[in-house]
């Protein structure tokens, strides 16, 4: 096939839904990591909060959002991609909204009323909640949206949007500290995702295959969520592809620990970490055309096997430039498995719960960044502390990886179901 009857495909393939869905995930990537760079801080130094508060505040957020989504998933479907995503925004403004807003003085009486704890607490719940419907929507709408013979470039065009949210959310963050407090910040998350709830009820159109129903009922929402939970092969592959989150995760938990402890206390960790986001966007749309006869599950493999071994750079020669050479190579395993997986598990779903099934599809990332967090301080403190060897870290993070390789090529060999046609 020709470049140019390629690029036709391309044009033809996607319905107007999936644009409006993956540009919106701009913006709600955007307001989310932009809050999340911002947020320790706000808690730590505005609201006073103590360190181990503000880490177990911070862990709520992050990874409440993965565990929602499986539930978010299962409630998109009831609604339909349209209603739910708009919900989705007009909690998401009203959350990022309160988040700036809970040193304010209107806010005072309720302070006053409600700890602190208990209120910030609740607060955080919200924009999980939001993403929670998100994330199965765009993924569910990019499957429902994709014709067949683009539904592969299909996700990657999603992967390449998340990773421009992500990357440009710390800078517009970093922006708003500086020029108008870090109050502001969550206000400006706020105004993007309220600006795409009005986007998605103007110009977004529920997405629907020929032949796919609606789900029906509560009741058939609740079966079809036990189904789900209840297919054990499907449930230990996500329970093993966590080990991938876990190793991946550490790159945001033990590595700039790590850097500013053992190599270099000045290093400029933020920068450092851009890495990632910077590689998937440069390489995604290239990483999925050389891999794209590649079947997915063997793409999955290869993937979480590149990834594992990227700690090994690190490890070799402790180093700034190293680091950054680790988490490219992290992120070529990331952009070679990602957009695969979720072609992987959007093959797998029947018709109607395309959702649900997305909405699983997060909670290997849920595991990984819980356990992954517990996991990564672990190491640091025994390797760093007490034996005094910091690099092991890496080669025990690199083992982690391997066995989940060994885990997955097992499993594709006895256990794994077949794709539908």
């Amino acid at each position: 096939m020709s470049l140019s009857q390629r690029l036709q495909e391309i044009r033809e393939g996607f319905q107007p839904a999936f644009w409006v869905a993956n540009i919106s995930e701009i913006f709600e990537r955007l307001s989310y990591y932009g809050a999340f760079a911002s947020l320790a801080n706000y808690l730590h130094e505005t609201l006073k909060f103590p360190a181990a508060q503000t880490g177990t505040l911070t862990g709520i957020f992050g990874g409440m959002v993965w565990f929602l989504a499986i539930f978010g998933g299962a409630l998109a479907d009831r609604l339909g991609f349209r209603r739910a995503l708009s919900l989705a925004f007009l909690i998401l403004s009203a959350a990022y909204f309160l988040l700036g807003s809970l040193g304010a003085g209107w806010m005072a009486p309720i302070r006053a009323a409600v700890p602190l704890v208990a209120l910030v607490g609740f607060v955080l719940l919200l924009p999980a909640l939001g993403v929670a419907l998100v994330k199965p929507c765009v993924v569910g709408t990019t499957a429902r949206a994709s014709s067949e013979n683009v539904r592969s470039i299909g996700y990657s065009i999603y992967y390449t949007l998340v990773n421009i949210g992500g990357t440009a959310g710390p800078f517009v963050a970093s922006w708003a500290h500086r020029h108008l407090g870090v109050e502001n910040v969550f206000r400006i998350s706020a105004a993007s995702v309220f600006l795409m709830f009005f986007a998605v009820l103007l110009f977004f159109k529920e997405p629907r295959r020929s032949g796919e129903v609606q789900t029906a009922s509560l009741g058939e929402v609740a079966r079809n969520f036990f189904a789900v939970l209840g297919n054990p092969k499907f449930m230990l592959f996500l329970l093993i592809f966590s080990g991938y989150w876990i190793v991946f995760w550490q790159q945001y938990i033990a590595l700039p620990v790590y850097l500013h402890s053992y190599v270099d206390p000045r290093a400029d960790v933020e920068l450092i970490l851009i890495t990632d986001a910077l590689t998937v966007i440069s390489l995604q749309v290239v990483a999925s055309y050389l891999t794209r006869k590649i079947p997915a599950f063997r793409a999955i493999i290869i993937g979480t096997l590149i990834t594992s071994l990227s700690w090994l750079i690190l490890a070799a020669h402790p180093a700034l430039w190293t680091a950054v050479a680790a988490i490219f190579v992290l992120a070529i395993g990331e952009i070679t498995q990602a957009p695969r997986y979720y072609e992987y598990i959007s093959r797998l779903a029947p018709a109607g719960q395309q959702g649900t099934y997305m909405g699983f599809a997060f909670m290997p990332i849920g595991i990984g960044s819980l356990v992954g967090g517990w996991f990564g301080g672990r190491l640091l403190q025994h390797f760093g502390e007490v034996t005094h060897q910091p690099e092991r870290i890496w080669w025990v993070l690199a083992g982690v990886g391997l066995v989940t390789t060994l885990l997955l090529w097992i499993y594709d060999r006895v256990v794994r179901p077949g794709e539908k046609a």
